[in-house]
């Protein structure tokens, strides 16, 4: 390490209780299913996720979530607890903890009561409204139940310690799962021992924490989150700028903590929100980078033992100011794990402009993993979590391949073809590499999706990947070229409806934002899709009267939204005021802006229950704005394909070029397609 780098602070060691770590980058936990086997050890995939990470420099991992009960809460996920095989839990998590080990980091298990009211069936302290089933009541926990919890964590603390684990995390005060739903007051209820006062409503954690030092030691660690603003107003009710707290304020986190110590809790975690104010917890880009760090101050400045900071921290210049301004002893990073596993090597290697980035989009990760029940994975790191299936390769037939548009798609394809050996070309019809990603990261709150392009076309110029710009790639030029295989990686165009009158008037939201048009004071956004609501929301944050048209019941449904964008977005289009019409579809535009048409039979309704207006199917109203943008979806760019197969061309259609997607969509399945190359 040069003693030039900047970041050298974030390079020193440091400790949690007795472990020495050899920098202040640590891995957080993430819950994934695919990680754990049939009897709740780690699966040997998961072995080879962790230590990539260890390899690439991070001085701690903390594992995914092990619930450890199913005696007294519903079964979740397709395995068995630990404790029910025991020698196998320790002879495979071996596995696990010496590949960390070997890489030269410290692995900590992270166990869990459960997750309470965040999920429908579970119990919970008190009767309480299930998040987002309000009509649906936890039922309570009796004493005897909550015992049988606890004793099951500290005997899977045990087995951790056997299985070689240098600590347990317990899961968690934080996101308002179980153990944090019994110190909330506003979902603690309880009359009893563990009701109350905050010493009773930590009872829980006191107990657990003295059993695992009794039964492990009083120097084996344990460490805990806590989330130390709840950012509600209520059960299911976010407040977006957190103001009328009713959850947990800084200043009883305050009092936590110094409790928390005196437990003997080794380290703290900090970050905010709970599953109720989701876009805090788990926030999505539009939430500013290290965006909690002010709240975690007091808590580092009330206490001896480390805190760690997390949530959106990844961004090595933000992990500095953590760190050497007082706001924290360390950092955790978990969704930018995956983006890049090599996050610290970079940074001690003076290269940390080559950090790809999390693009914050939670579409990959949590997003698969709370809601599409699909393997986890990253938008912008396609290998992700697949570590194992898919190994570092070079190919014994190197292939000469021609890739067909720049943007992601084709960036990721081409990265792809020269990390396997192979030799790739890339053609760009346009002046510029990007494709879709210029237009999705022109707004102010979506910066780190031109970091991803920028990222990609840095890689590709290190690897010395011709780039041909100004190029349409065409059937002369493959037969000149000689090539084995052709990407056809030619994107997506928005879809203008050319029936409706006046349509020439309008703009496409890709326009708006590649061009970098001002379209007057005020607008009309035709579509609420969720690149319609972001246009919509950075526009009125800007000062633009603006009115959403959407021919749904409701803007953001209709298509994958992560939660916590979903949520976000819709609290931003209250607080900036911006007008929605559901149920209403463009049906002219003209020079005084857009006239809308009732889609189907409307009635408007006041609190007391009285009918105010009825409006009929076909019903039109016209909308003043200067400038109405279009922003109704994406189609498939055209093709040479068939003519390049004709010539008896190899041809692969990636990503919008096959069905118009996401990042997500475009990066795994040029990966995907490219990796299967010999």
């Amino acid at each position: 390490m040069s003693n030039s780098n900047k970041y050298a602070p974030l390079l020193e060691p440091f400790q949690i209780g007795n472990v020495a770590l050899r920098n202040r980058f640590v891995m957080g936990p993430m819950g994934m299913a695919w990680q754990t086997d049939p009897q709740g050890a780690f699966t040997d995939e998961a072995a080879a996720f962790y230590a990539e990470r260890a390899k690439g420099g991070f001085a701690a991992i903390i594992t995914g979530v092990q619930l450890v009960d199913q005696e007294v809460d519903p079964r979740m996920g397709n395995y068995d607890v630990g404790l029910k095989h025991p020698e196998h839990f320790v002879e495979q998590n071996r596995k696990t903890t010496s590949a960390v080990e070997a890489a030269g980091a410290k692995i900590f298990l992270e166990l869990g009561f459960g997750v309470g009211r965040n999920y429908p069936t579970f119990k919970a302290p008190s009767a309480l409204p299930a998040h987002n089933f309000p009509t649906f009541m936890s039922k309570p926990l009796t004493r005897k139940e909550i015992g049988i919890k606890r004793d099951a964590i500290i005997r899977s603390a045990v087995l951790g310690k056997e299985a070689g684990f240098a600590g347990i995390d317990l899961h968690s005060l934080h996101w308002g799962y179980l153990l944090d739903q019994f110190v909330l007051a506003i979902t603690n209820h309880r009359t009893d021992e563990y009701g109350g006062t905050l010493d009773n409503r930590l009872r829980l954690v006191q107990e657990t924490v003295e059993g695992i030092h009794r039964e492990c030691g009083n120097d084996y660690p344990v460490l805990v989150g806590l989330g130390v603003k709840s950012f509600i107003k209520g059960l299911d009710q976010p407040s977006l700028f957190g103001e009328d707290e009713a959850g947990r304020t800084v200043e009883e986190s305050v009092e936590i903590v110094k409790k928390l110590e005196q437990m003997g809790i080794a380290a703290i975690m900090t970050d905010v929100g709970l599953y109720d104010s989701f876009y805090y917890a788990c926030p999505p880009s539009y939430m500013p980078k290290g965006h909690g760090l002010e709240y975690y101050k007091p808590i580092k400045e009330a206490v001896h033992i480390p805190v760690l900071a997390r949530s959106r921290m990844g961004d090595p210049d933000v992990a500095l100011r953590a760190v050497t301004e007082g706001f924290a002893d360390a950092v955790v990073m978990s969704r930018p794990t995956l983006a890049d596993p090599e996050f610290p090597n970079k940074v001690a290697a003076g290269k940390a402009d080559r950090i790809r980035p999390c693009i914050g989009c939670n579409m990959g990760c949590i997003g698969r993993c709370l809601e599409t029940q699909q393997h986890e994975s990253c938008a912008a790191n396609p290998r992700a979590c697949f570590e194992a299936s898919h190994p570092a390769k070079k190919s014994s037939s190197p292939k000469k391949i021609a890739v067909v548009g720049g943007g992601v798609a084709g960036m990721q394809a081409a990265l792809t073809a020269a990390e396997n050996g192979h030799l790739p070309e890339v053609f760009e019809k346009s002046p510029v590499l990007g494709g879709e990603l210029n237009a999705a990261g022109a707004h102010e709150f979506k910066e780190d999706i031109h970091a991803l392009r920028d990222w990609f076309i840095t890689e590709l110029k290190e690897r010395n990947v011709p780039i041909h710009l100004n190029t349409a790639f065409s059937t002369a030029l493959y037969q000149e070229g000689k090539y084995d295989t052709v990407v056809m990686a030619t994107g997506a165009s928005s879809v203008v409806p050319s029936s409706i009158p006046g349509i020439e008037k309008a703009i496409t939201a890709v326009d708006l934002l590649e061009n970098d048009i001002d379209p007057g004071a005020s607008v009309v956004v035709v579509g609420g899709g969720m690149v319609g609501c972001e246009t919509a929301v950075d526009l009125a944050k800007k000062g633009k009267k603006v009115t959403i048209v959407e021919m749904l019941s409701d803007v953001l449904s209709s298509e994958f939204v992560p939660q916590q964008h979903k949520m976000m977005l819709h609290d931003m289009i209250k607080a900036y005021g911006v007008d929605v019409l559901a149920d209403y579809k463009l049906v002219e535009v003209n020079d005084e802006g857009a006239v809308v048409e009732v889609a189907k039979k409307l009635f408007t309704i006041d609190q007391a229950g009285n009918l105010l207006t009825s409006l009929k199917a076909g019903d039109r109203m016209a909308v003043k704005a200067d400038k109405v943008i279009l922003s109704v979806g994406l189609k498939p760019n055209a093709t040479i394909t068939e003519e390049l197969r004709a010539l008896g061309a190899n041809v692969i259609e990636v990503g919008s070029t096959k069905k118009a997607g996401n990042v997500i969509d475009a990066t795994h399945d040029a990966y995907e397609a490219v990796y299967a190359l010999d």
